[in-house]
């Protein structure tokens, strides 16, 4: 499922994160920056160590916010790791919103065409998923819709059809 923003696209895939042939894809990380399990652990073990060493020399940050490593060996060039928030520690929907929007605006730093989300902090972190799709996917369009980017295609990468389904219907009820 894609929706047209501004002439970019939000795209929603089902499949993993680490195979995706994008310019970055981002990390649902901790403050730490430590790529522990979920998509950490699979960006870790796919994409090999450089990626935990350039994070090593950049972490810790705060939760909402993002940091860049090149991809290692994924096919993307460039890792984000985005710190979501552990859901009830307060704040939660604004830091899952800032950690969206920081995601994009290093992207756009980058000169970055082509990113891949997960759904941040949905994972160990408790983050109610159809909550997340209702954070994330207006946090993308109005960014794509403020235009100054050099991002094309915004993709929400989906591990199973369920969390798709429920992204789906998060983009269906976004406001044309």
């Amino acid at each position: 499922m894609e929706k047209i923003v501004n002439g970019r696209k939000i795209t929603l895939f089902r499949g993993d994160l680490t195979e995706l042939a994008v310019d970055a894809v981002v990390n649902a990380a901790n403050a730490h920056l430590q790529l522990g399990g979920g998509v950490a652990g699979a960006i870790r073990t796919k994409g090999g160590p450089s990626i935990q060493e350039e994070c090593n020399r950049i972490g810790p940050i705060k939760t909402g916010q993002a940091a860049i490593t090149g991809g290692g060996n994924l096919k993307a060039s460039y890792v984000i790791h985005a710190v979501g928030p552990v859901y009830g520690h307060g704040n939660d929907d604004e830091d899952l919103r800032n950690a969206t929007l920081n995601s994009l605006r290093l992207a756009t730093d980058k000169g970055i065409k082509t990113m891949a989300f997960p759904a941040i902090s949905t994972g160990i972190f408790g983050f109610p998923k159809d909550r997340c799709a209702r954070i994330m996917l207006p946090t993308v369009r109005d960014f794509l819709e403020a235009g100054q980017t050099s991002l094309e295609e915004v993709i929400i990468c989906l591990w199973s059809a369920e969390d798709l389904d429920i992204f789906e219907k998060a983009m269906d009820s976004l406001a044309e």
